[in-house]
């Protein structure tokens, strides 16, 4: 066979006659200008992938920062965290710091009898001029710090200065301002006692007993306002403060100091003759770091000797000095009786005729 023949049916209606389908192209000629003035057009990379779908699945760009699953991953370990602090602290079973004994202040208060009338002068100058006082310090210059101030084992510079300072505060509040000496304030010697003796405190002053724990005359000095008061502001005083550690958290504080008061009877006018009453007082304090950082004391022992002053004189609440040319009652010490507990043992010294001014 030469050829392909016509199908069965004969020619389709509208094709080439015989020759193939090439045969349709045969009158189309494609000359040079044809060819030259065709376009040709490559579709761009971006309108390949717009019409056909992507050949490979596009990888997700890296986010900046923590992903969603870091950040709950953070959270989770800081909820655990924050759970575990929480129940420590809230344990039943957690271990209590001890907390520290607090002992009662223990006082003394010693009347001191003159041996003859007490001598006096218009001129409290003069007074202090002719008696021991007479190269005291004045006030609260007489209360000097140490010179030798230095750290010790567990407690630095600052924190002993801080102990000492706060004594000598204690010392001024307590001995040397008018208005506790004769007007009866308390408060600014309370705001210097550790808290936990502020009940014994206000019980000393609710109601004084000389039982060496309740007496005020043991925390502070002061005279009977309706009997003495001040003829010198200027009160004389000389003593010593000494600074010690005793444990890992706890400083100690000694003081000794003498102060001298012109004195006159209440109420007197400017020319009523004055008389010197001397008081010694040595006192310990402790101090643990809370009483360092909030400028408080525990008053541990109070020694007290004061005079001119009848043996007899109930002293808890009061002093009630002898003024100028006053005696001592020949009556004395106060009766103590071996059987009755909780009372202090009644204590007199006789004042040395060198501790009165000579005039």
């Amino acid at each position: 066979m030469d050829g392909p023949g016509d199908p069965p049916e004969g020619t389709p209606e509208g094709g080439p006659v015989g020759g193939g389908s090439e045969d349709e192209y045969r009158s189309v000629v494609f000359d040079e200008s044809f060819v030259r003035a065709a376009r040709l057009q490559e579709f761009s990379a971006q309108e390949r992938i717009t019409d056909h779908a992507p050949a490979v699945r596009r990888t997700p760009a890296l986010r900046r920062g923590l992903t969603r699953q870091a950040v709950i991953l953070v959270a989770l370990i800081v909820i655990a965290f924050g759970t575990a602090i929480y129940m420590g602290v809230r344990s039943p079973y957690r271990t209590a710091p001890a907390a520290r004994h607090t002992e009662p202040l223990r006082m003394t208060v010693i009347p001191l009898a003159p041996g003859a009338a007490v001598p006096g002068s218009v001129s409290a100058d003069d007074l202090y001029e002719h008696s021991p006082a007479a190269q005291f310090g004045t006030a609260a210059d007489g209360i000097a710090l140490p010179s030798d101030i230095r750290r010790t084992a567990h407690f630095s510079d600052s924190q002993v200065v801080t102990a000492l300072t706060t004594a000598k505060d204690y010392l001024v509040d307590s001995s040397l301002d008018p208005d506790v000496l004769t007007g009866g304030a308390v408060r600014p010697v309370r705001m210097l006692v550790d808290p936990r003796q502020l009940d014994q405190f206000d019980q000393s002053f609710e109601r004084p007993v000389a039982d060496g724990r309740h007496a005020a005359t043991g925390w502070l000095v002061r005279f009977d306002p309706a009997q003495a008061e001040l003829a010198d502001p200027h009160i004389r005083v000389r003593g010593t403060l000494h600074a010690a550690e005793t444990d890992t958290d706890t400083l100690e504080v000694t003081s000794d100091h003498t102060f001298v008061y012109a004195l006159r009877p209440a109420g007197a006018i400017d020319t009523a003759r004055a008389s010197l009453f001397t008081v010694r007082r040595e006192l310990h304090f402790r101090f643990d770091r809370e009483d360092l950082r909030n400028h408080q004391a525990e008053v541990l022992v109070s020694y007290v000797q004061a005079g001119p002053l009848s043996c007899s004189a109930d002293l808890a609440e009061h002093l009630h000095p002898l003024l100028a040319g006053q005696t001592a009652k020949k009556d004395g010490p106060a009766g103590t009786d071996p059987y009755a507990t909780g009372s202090a043992t009644a204590l007199c010294g006789a004042l040395a005729p060198s501790a009165q001014p000579a005039v």
